[in-house]
């Protein structure tokens, strides 16, 4: 035993100053790009924070401490609320439509055929197109004059359809844009998850005679859940800090229907020169958008930990 110790130098101890230096930093090198990548994460987040509780402004030759003033503006502020309940009313609008419909496309395309082919390739292309060109699209599509869209209501005894130009229907216009544009992007991850399910279980459950309402509710949808949270994280995400497609449509109008928090502090800071009083609402919305993405992301875990057979 000793000779083959000694053979395979086991018993041998590392001198640290013969190690070249090159290898010596390699361990720095690997954490490198996390560092930089953090330091570029902290250093606006930290500035924001501090810059919050000044009365910093493009208009002003000097930056002042300010306290807690813009804060408890904010806090007191109707605007504030209202741009808050936009915010979350848009976020559950379009992700709950979103998950929902973009589920259901991916199982009727699951089978694998020249038709499905075509279909999601044609799924694909709204996540090639920019925000605010898909609203010049969609501006075409609703014009009472020429849109198709207006056309097709037409044929169904619907005339002159307000869309974004009502506060009733804006909503419900900037939420099926989004749909449009960000709804392929659900379909893709649920189809990657039902193509990495295993065959086993399904085959095991054929064999016992299981219906497909069963085999869908007990084996499809738990395999799948990890797949839908990371759709759900991803969208709920970017639907909280939306910006480009409402305020290419209509700027937060009509009125202030559609003042998510994210335009109004665009507005306050840039419109009105007022970045100290901007920064709060961003900083909310931080604040928010962290808590939801830590929550779901919890939930994905823990049942990547169930199926691991962990718990």
């Amino acid at each position: 035993m000793s000779k083959l110790n000694k053979r395979s130098g086991a018993n041998k101890e590392i001198n640290y100053n013969e190690v070249p230096a090159a290898i010596r930093r390699r361990p720095y090198y690997v954490v490198l790009p996390g560092l930089i990548i953090l330091i570029g994460i902290l250093i606006p987040f930290v500035t924001a924070i501090a810059l919050s509780f000044t009365n910093y402004s493009f208009k002003l030759p000097t930056t002042k401490f300010v306290f807690l003033k813009n804060w408890i503006n904010m806090f007191s502020s109707k605007d504030f609320y209202h741009a808050l309940g936009v915010t979350l009313r848009y976020a559950i609008y379009c992700t709950g439509v979103q998950m929902i419909l973009g589920t259901i496309v991916a199982f009727l395309l699951k089978n694998d055929n020249p038709f499905n082919r075509v279909l999601k390739v044609l799924f694909t292309f709204p996540l090639m197109v920019a925000p605010a060109i898909a609203v010049l699209v969609w501006q075409l599509m609703t014009s009472n004059s020429v849109g198709v869209l207006e056309k097709l209501l037409n044929l169904l005894g619907v005339y002159n359809f307000p869309w974004a130009s009502s506060n009733k229907t804006a909503m419900f216009t900037v939420v099926l844009i989004d749909t449009w544009v960000n709804m392929p992007f659900v379909i893709l991850l649920v189809q990657a998850g039902i193509q990495s399910l295993p065959k086993s279980p399904f085959e095991a459950a054929q064999v016992d005679g299981a219906s497909a309402w069963f085999t869908l509710k007990t084996l499809t949808f738990p395999l799948l859940k990890p797949f839908m949270y990371i759709a759900l994280l991803f969208r709920l995400m970017a639907s909280l800090q939306e910006f480009g497609i409402i305020f290419a449509l209509t700027k937060g109008g009509p009125g202030n229907t559609l003042m998510n928090i994210s335009l109004t502090s665009y507005i306050t800071g840039f419109t009105y020169q007022t970045l100290g009083k901007a920064l709060p609402y961003l900083l909310v919305l931080w604040f928010i958008v962290n808590i939801s993405a830590k929550f779901i992301v919890k939930r994905q875990r823990k049942l990547t930990m169930q199926a691991a057979g962990r718990e």
